[in-house]
């Protein structure tokens, strides 16, 4: 329930149009100007919200052909990755001026949609300590709050999915043996606890940091 909720507040789905249904991509830029707005207002060293392109049925990326972004008077390209991450400008003029993002898939056949991710950014193996999961787990509760909005994180809040701590994806095996830390191969799940706000201790591995994301409890 709580992961359905999470997915209708936060959740943005693409809007495909007419006789290009199989082949572009179309979605107003408003929504996402409105959740950049938020993270641009708080005072996040590593939390981010980014938007990536997956197919609807298997949620992998969508791999683009090519993008772009269009207002009635102007066009630009659109920036992306190969794993379909949409890198967006903030742009409050794109809004005015009600800026929809078109991007082609390099299949045509995919049915595609936003997903929407909390996760970090320059947080490297640098910063694997007590100290700094703690401040990013809290990046991420309060990002996760302020996206969700008032009426939902103030009067409605037991609606909001538990976050137990940090997820984070190694490129390889990171050999982590410690309390509060479960790993699945390259996946570690780390339980952040209150007495980690200002302990230095280091989680020593070799293996670099991909992705850290929020652990949420289903």
């Amino acid at each position: 329930m709580k992961s359905r909720m999470l997915a209708l507040l936060l959740g943005m789905a693409g809007v495909v149009t007419g006789a290009q249904a199989q082949e572009e991509f179309v979605v107003s830029y408003d929504g996402f100007y409105d959740r950049l707005k938020v993270v641009e207002k708080g005072e996040f060293e590593f939390a981010r919200v980014n938007f990536y392109l997956v197919d609807i049925a298997s949620l992998a990326p969508c791999q683009l052909k090519s993008g772009k972004i269009v207002t009635e008077t102007s066009e630009q390209p659109l920036n992306y990755t190969q794993e379909a991450q949409l890198l967006l400008p903030f742009s409050e003029k794109l809004d005015k001026d009600k800026a929809v993002i078109v991007a082609k898939p390099l299949n045509a056949q995919h049915d595609c949609q936003i997903k929407f991710q909390i996760e970090s950014e320059y947080f490297t193996t640098a910063h694997l300590t007590r100290q700094r999961l703690y401040q990013l787990h809290h990046e991420f509760d309060e990002l996760l709050s302020d996206l969700s909005g008032f009426f939902v994180s103030k009067l409605m809040g037991f609606l909001l999915p538990q976050q137990k701590g940090v997820k984070v994806t190694f490129a390889s095996e990171p050999n982590l043996s410690s309390p509060g830390v479960s790993c699945d191969k390259q996946v570690c799940h780390f339980e952040v606890m209150d007495d980690w706000e200002n302990d230095a201790a280091r989680f020593n591995t070799l293996s670099e940091v991909v992705s850290v994301t929020p652990w949420i409890e289903k």
